[in-house]
């Protein structure tokens, strides 16, 4: 199998015109590693308020990923529903599930770095050139990372993309902005699953501000979760989960179909096309995309990059008859997103 740099593969990428960015987790564990990592975040998670059941459900699977914890604990309830076990105990794994996913957020915003200070000129300046490369920015990550390169720009220069929140016509001093599908028209970032910094509030998808507030956002955030506010995030197990999620949400709604409808060439960065995300795979090979460039990240030959490889070439045996897909994987580390 061949493999090429970053720079090769977009410069390849030019014959299909328009070029897209999908982001993973390890968008953001090339930033820090010490945060973002799933084995970081599990040792920073504060289990002291869940049952003891919950972090032993990490241990019988041998893994430290919170999303494949709780989907085993959503599978697990609905196996032991249908053979009739007592309904107590599928109880217990429901509501175990429901507090891994508020204890994920809560982790990531309480070790989250506090300031857009923390991460350094050079870092913002490798990142804005990466995000640059694309007309569409896609991310499945809950941090404030991309928001904050986004928004860090040079004085008298606009932002080169557009999460399509605004400030209220009628109320421009409140301390949030918000999203609107009429107001949304040239957006062209979106946080597929949601983000620590995006709330629901019922009536309207509220962003929370340094701008509007002067509180750095990282203590906006975790004042909201002391109150019991909490940010619009899709961490359910399942992909058909996250999908029904996804679809009950006029924000996430939006953003999978404008994922849906791009065309051109993808750019997966930092994603291994785990299971969980097959929603968005889904769309990948039903859509209209004619070219899709992997990352891949160290050893080939490695268990997870192997099945990586082989779930980016089903996208293409999946493709409809006459609409053919073009796979090509280029080596993620050659990317250098944040220097």
């Amino acid at each position: 199998m061949s493999i090429t740099t970053f720079a090769e593969a977009i410069d390849d990428a030019q014959r299909f015109k328009k070029r897209h960015v999908l982001l993973g987790n390890g968008f953001s564990i090339a930033c820090r590693p010490d945060i973002f990592m799933y084995g970081k975040l599990y040792e920073n998670a504060d289990f002291g308020s869940l049952s003891p059941t919950a972090k032993l459900a990490f241990e019988a699977l041998g893994t430290q990923d919170f999303e494949r914890v709780i989907k085993a604990l959503r599978d697990a309830e609905k196996i032991l529903s249908a053979y009739g076990a007592h309904p107590s105990l599928a109880k217990t794994l429901a509501s175990d599930a429901d507090a891994l996913r508020e204890l994920l957020v809560q982790t990531i915003a309480s070790s989250h770095p506090a300031w857009p200070g923390d991460v350094s000129e050079q870092e913002y300046i490798s990142c804005r050139k990466f995000i640059a490369n694309f007309d569409n920015i896609y991310t499945l990550n809950y941090d404030l990372l991309l928001y904050w390169a986004q928004m860090h720009t040079p004085k008298g220069e606009s932002p080169g993309s557009d999460d399509g929140f605004r400030k209220q016509e009628d109320n421009r001093d409140a301390g949030y902005v918000v999203w609107e599908p009429g107001q949304s028209h040239g957006q062209n970032m979106y946080f597929l699953h949601g983000a620590l910094h995006v709330f629901d509030a019922g009536t309207e998808i509220q962003k929370y501000t340094w701008v509007n507030t002067g509180v750095r956002l990282v203590d906006q955030i975790r004042d909201a979760l002391s109150k019991g506010y909490f940010p619009l995030f899709v961490s359910e197990g399942t992909s058909g989960e996250k999908l029904e999620r996804i679809r009950h949400n006029d924000y996430l709604a939006k953003a999978y179909r404008s994922f849906s409808e791009i065309t051109g060439a993808l750019f997966i960065y930092g994603h291994s096309l785990a299971e969980n995300d097959e929603h968005f795979l889904k769309r990948i090979e039903k859509g209209r995309l004619s070219g899709v460039y992997v990352g891949v990240y160290g050893d080939l030959s490695s268990e997870s990059n192997q099945k990586l490889i082989s779930r980016a070439k089903r996208l293409v045996s999946a493709r409809a008859v006459g609409r053919p897909l073009q796979v090509q994987f280029f080596d993620a580390a050659s990317a250098r997103v944040w220097g």
